[in-house]
């Protein structure tokens, strides 16, 4: 077989293979462009979920005689420029949890505040408010989602439900950015006080800790 052909036999081949892969996932390869696909090796698929800290079991089989997922020794490092990295999800938590005061003109003199104001106050926090001497700017923070905020909860532990040791300061009821799509008029909160995930309206008034980091 001359070289030529071996290259048009390779291309087929790799375009048969494309197509059967894109039927696979129920979908062409017009909708497949500019799409990275992850192939896990060894037959498994999807990313670790982390434990929920639960030990104690009320029912053979339970969350607590199980103990499913992953944990880190030493999950939290208290940075000392008013940041706290969390080891498991590699996000960076602003510590304090009961700052009034995000950005310049920021003249509320509260923690406390409405869902939009809340996202207003995250995303323009920078190093030299709240504690911060990380040298971030304005951009860098936001509002976590819900799912950022699930994922500080240890649920076996209550007052507050953080893990041992975590350096987090303020353990009430924290908005998120996300949006009960239910009630587009009401947003997720986590209260890292009881463990309770639940929604109110936007109006409402909740405290705000920042993030930055993650996918």
């Amino acid at each position: 077989m001359s070289q030529s052909a071996l290259k048009n036999r390779m291309r087929w081949m790799l375009a048969a293979s494309t197509m059967a892969f894109c039927i696979a996932l129920g979908t062409i390869p017009s909708q497949a462009e500019d799409r990275v696909v992850v192939v896990p090796l060894g037959g498994q698929r999807g990313a670790p979920v982390a434990k929920t800290g639960q030990t104690t079991s009320y029912r053979t089989g339970d969350d607590g005689d199980l103990q499913k997922g992953v944990s880190v020794s030493g999950r939290f490092k208290d940075n000392g420029n008013g940041t706290v990295t969390d080891g498991l999800t590699g996000l960076i938590w602003l510590k304090n949890g009961q700052c009034t005061q995000f950005f310049s003109g920021d003249t509320t003199g509260l923690n406390y505040r409405p869902w939009a104001d809340a996202i207003d106050a995250a995303n323009q926090l920078a190093s030299g408010y709240c504690g911060l001497l990380d040298g971030s700017k304005a951009g860098d923070w936001r509002l976590p989602n819900r799912k950022e905020l699930d994922s500080l909860l240890d649920l076996g532990r209550a007052y507050p439900a953080l893990p041992a040791g975590c350096p987090l300061t303020n353990f009430g009821s924290f908005w998120s950015s996300t949006t009960n799509v239910a009630s587009t008029g009401r947003a997720w909160l986590v209260d890292l006080q009881s463990g309770d995930v639940f929604n109110d309206p936007k109006s409402d008034t909740y405290y705000v800790r920042a993030v930055r980091g993650g996918q």
